[in-house]
């Protein structure tokens, strides 16, 4: 990839960082404003040669989201790559309802493979589009957090902004 746009909008968690590439589609997100923070989620193969500041059209959803609209991020779209157990389970966070967290064992079974639960953790772990692909929705089997790339406070967070609704 050669060039990709990063925004910053300002969210009640924090600066939440989106890097589309030249299709607009997000392949970086997460609350940072450390443009470097959000390059390093992206294996350095994968990262573009240029990045410029601008607008993108997923920072219109983010906006929604914290307004109360949790399901204004389902239509961004996303360019991840990865194996195909990667993009499966991606797909499928997708498909997590608001409000309706799985547990990594849960996850593993929506997957199909309800015994592979370290799999599934590293699927949510290497997920680089946080909030369009909710791997926030994916809890530890006793109901706690669990890991989050950007902070289990901000996890929490969204979590109980999604089951207010």
């Amino acid at each position: 990839m050669t060039r990709a746009t990063l925004q910053f909008v300002d969210t009640p968690d924090g600066p939440f960082a989106i890097l589309v590439d030249a299709a607009d589609r997000v392949i970086v997100s997460g609350w940072t404003a450390d443009a470097d923070a959000v390059l390093a989620r992206l294996r350095p193969d994968r990262r573009p040669a240029e990045v410029t500041a601008g607008e993108t059209s997923a920072a219109d959803a983010v906006r929604a989201y914290y307004a109360g609209d949790v399901a204004a991020i389902d239509a961004v779209a996303v360019a991840q790559s990865g194996t195909t157990l990667q993009l499966a389970g991606w797909n499928a966070l997708r498909g997590i309802v608001p409000g309706s967290p799985l547990t990594y064992t849960g996850f593993a079974a929506a997957l199909g493979s309800p015994t592979a639960v370290r799999a599934a953790a590293s699927v949510c772990a290497r997920n680089a589009v946080a909030l369009f692909v909710p791997c926030h929705r994916v809890l530890r089997g006793d109901g706690t957090m669990g890991g989050f790339a950007w902070g289990t406070g901000v996890k929490r967070s969204l979590l109980a902004r999604e089951s207010a609704v």
